[in-house]
This record gives structure tokens, C-alpha cells and sequence, in this order.
């Protein structure tokens, strides 16, 4: 997906945490989150992120909704083309999620005075790499 609006920070966030699961262990956990039952855990950008109970060996988490629907249509998209590709769709598992900076959108907000804040948006393009394994 390119040029997707949801928080660069959160998207790094949530690749790490579905990065290296199976395919439908990945999606379950992503249903959880936009459901609110299971939080994401933040390990970098976790600064005013408050403590969940449900993570196990680290505390602060939060559920980023947007970005796990976004990542979950990442996901059917991934598992659509592995099946035209003719892979076995049980046993596949994500290799490489990863979210970048896209461009950012530039605008202004007039203030008193005549000034103007500027209000920068930073877009994010995501990259999914899936593979076929046997049983682990």
C-alpha cells in the first residue's frame, strides 16, 4: 500500500508487533486490536503511552485502530496473491512488514494577526513480503 493517512510512529508499531507471525495468527491479532481485546505493544515511540494489562513482559501498548485495518487489507491482498501464485495459504508466514515515510502533504492554517501555522502531514507506504514454510 502506498500513500496511506494513519501515524508513521503507530505503523512502525504495529509492523513489529505482526511481523514474523502466520498468516492467520497475524489477522486474528489485527481483529483483536480493531475489537479492542488485545493491545499493540510500543517498544520505541512509546513516550505519554499508558500501560496495558494483557502484554506480557512490556507494559506500555495501545490499539491503533485505523492502522490495523489498513494492515489487515495489506494482508488479504498479500493472501490473494500468494493463491493466484499457487502457495499453500496455511502454512504462509510474514517475512517482511515494514511501514516508510511517503511524502508529506503541506498546508496551512490561517491564525490571528495574518500568520499562518503550517500543518505537515506525513504519509506512509507499506511493504509486505509473505513465505511458504513447512510446519514449526
Amino acid at each position: 500500500l502506498r500513500d496511506v493517512r494513519v501515524s508513521f510512529k503507530d505503523s512502525v508499531e504495529v509492523c513489529r508487533a505482526v511481523k514474523g507471525m502466520k498468516l492467520d495468527d497475524a489477522r486474528n491479532f489485527l481483529i483483536d486490536v480493531i475489537n479492542g481485546r488485545r493491545s499493540v505493544p510500543f517498544k520505541r515511540y512509546k513516550k505519554h503511552v499508558g500501560h496495558r494489562k494483557d502484554l506480557q513482559g512490556w507494559a506500555a501498548g495501545r490499539y491503533p485502530k485505523k492502522i490495523a485495518s489498513k494492515i489487515l487489507e495489506l494482508l488479504d491482498h498479500g493472501e490473494a496473491m500468494a493463491e493466484d501464485k499457487g502457495l499453500d495459504i496455511e502454512s504462509l508466514y510474514i517475512v517482511h512488514l515494514a511501514a516508510q515515510q511517503g511524502p508529506k502533504l503541506r498546508r496551512y492554517f490561517p491564525r490571528a494577526y495574518g500568520r499562518a501555522t503550517p500543518k505537515i502531514e506525513q504519509l506512509v507506504h507499506f511493504e509486505l513480503v509473505l513465505e511458504e514454510r513447512m510446519h514449526e
